[in-house]
């Protein structure tokens, strides 16, 4: 008689997976979160306090969910210190001295850091293309681009850090999280889209998307430099009255999330169109090359009418590098369509990029309202911001919608998602530039 044997394999539990590196982490982000809140508890009110306990357990879980996180959140920690560390030297604590210590002057005060990540960013993108264009893989130039990106996201991250305590030593009353102006939120843009890059680069094992996703950050560089030589934005200001409130902290972050996947979203859209298009001769045809070029442009032909004649210069300049990258790409499409992952890994990606923008964006939409109610007595009052705002959260849930319940897929999916990155742009920006409203402070 044969007798048969089953064995069961239970599952291992989510904590019973971790490893010693893993509770280390663990251990590091909760003593960090206890001496953060024994230090500054003072300068927090209630929500702030509530806040920063919330964060350490978020912290742990982010980097027990993906891993590369901790070596990030590590290496950031510790040299936004070492900047605090520089500024607090004999007991000066002064501004003033981003200005005379090397390490500062050059690295880590904010400003330093954040052009760091600018240049950066361009390199990055630049490296991602000469992979896309390299003889065999490419694979090492491709590498060379995503681990600049990531020391990118990490200056971006000091910058921010370092900013939020530069605004104090300004004075207490000045203090404040560094996420209240165009400047600042750039920055958070910046480094957010390239982060959620970075991860579905690693989950989908490509990084031949690099090239398209850091087109878009490194436009947004453009536009921050600019912002901060002719504007001379990178100055801390003190917040205006309708920013003072914690809801600020919650509701600004949510926003960008949204913001840099939807923008993560469409230039993977790009690349599908693009993909599909390769072997197309007729120029009518080639739609999302100059639709590309119309985006890239559109930001030097609005900001000249204002610039001065230095930044009428430099939109100039902007404008015939985006013509060359357009010119590139077009005589290039057939190279870079068999570079590109399959049309099943496109759109998973830019399903999975808008799924999670929606889901933030929904939640900073929510938590705006209520922030509305607290600083002007009602939820909503259709001020331009709010208007275009559900405008977009609209345009996401029909996308959404019509794929989960209709089965949306190809070419009409990936036009609708590059035409949701207008939509959204103009949300973004557009509503600053040319309308006027209650969120008139975000202003150019």
């Amino acid at each position: 008689m044969n007798t048969a044997t089953t064995t069961i394999t239970l599952n291992e539990g989510f904590l019973s997976r971790r490893n010693w590196l893993d509770w280390l982490f663990a251990v590091l982000v909760t003593v960090g979160g206890l001496y953060a809140f024994q230090r500054y508890s003072a300068y927090m009110d209630v929500y702030e306090k509530g806040i920063l306990i919330g964060a350490v357990p978020s912290v742990i879980w982010l980097g027990w969910f993906w891993r590369p996180l901790r070596v990030l959140m590590l290496v950031v920690a510790a040299l936004a210190l070492m900047a605090i560390g520089l500024y607090q030297q004999d007991g000066a604590g002064t501004l003033a001295r981003a200005e005379t210590v090397f390490g500062l002057k050059y690295f880590l005060s904010s400003q330093s850091a954040i052009l760091w990540m600018s240049m950066l960013f361009f390199m990055s993108t630049a490296f991602y293309w000469i992979g896309m264009f390299s003889r065999g893989e490419g694979n090492t130039m491709s590498m060379i681009g995503s681990r600049i990106a990531w020391v990118a996201v990490a200056m971006a991250l000091i910058g921010t850090l370092v900013r939020w305590y530069e605004s104090y030593l300004i004075g207490p009353d000045v203090g404040h999280i560094p996420v209240s102006n165009l400047y600042e939120v750039f920055v958070m843009f910046c480094w957010m889209t390239a982060a959620f890059y970075l991860y579905y680069e690693e989950q989908y094992e490509t990084r031949s998307l690099g090239a398209f996703v850091m087109l878009v950050v490194s436009a947004a560089v453009g536009f921050l430099l600019w912002y901060t030589v002719v504007r001379e934005a990178h100055e801390i200001q003190p917040l205006v009255p309708a920013l003072k409130s914690w809801w600020m902290k919650l509701h600004v972050p949510a926003n960008f999330i949204g913001y840099g996947t939807f923008a993560l979203a469409a230039m993977v859209a790009f690349a599908y169109l693009i993909k599909m298009q390769a072997s197309e001769t007729r120029w009518y045809k080639l739609a999302p090359l100059w639709l590309l070029g119309v985006v890239l442009c559109f930001e030097p032909i609005v900001f000249r009418q204002n610039a001065t004649e230095g930044g009428s210069s430099y939109w100039m300049v902007y404008f015939g590098i985006s013509a060359l990258i357009v010119a590139a790409i077009l005589f290039g499409r057939k190279r870079i369509a068999e570079r590109l992952p399959s049309f099943e890994v496109l759109d998973d990606v830019m399903y999975k990029s808008i799924a999670v923008g929606f889901a933030f964006f929904t939640i900073a939409t929510v938590l705006g309202a209520l922030w509305a109610a607290e600083a002007w007595g009602g939820y909503w009052s259709w001020d331009p911001k709010e208007t275009w705002a559900l405008i977009v959260w609209l345009n996401y849930a029909s996308w959404l919608h019509m794929r989960l319940m209709k089965g949306l897929r190809g070419a009409v999916s990936a036009w609708w998602a590059l035409v949701g990155l207008a939509v959204t742009t103009f949300a973004f920006l557009g509503v600053n530039m040319f309308l006027s409203g209650l969120h008139s402070y975000g202003t150019l």
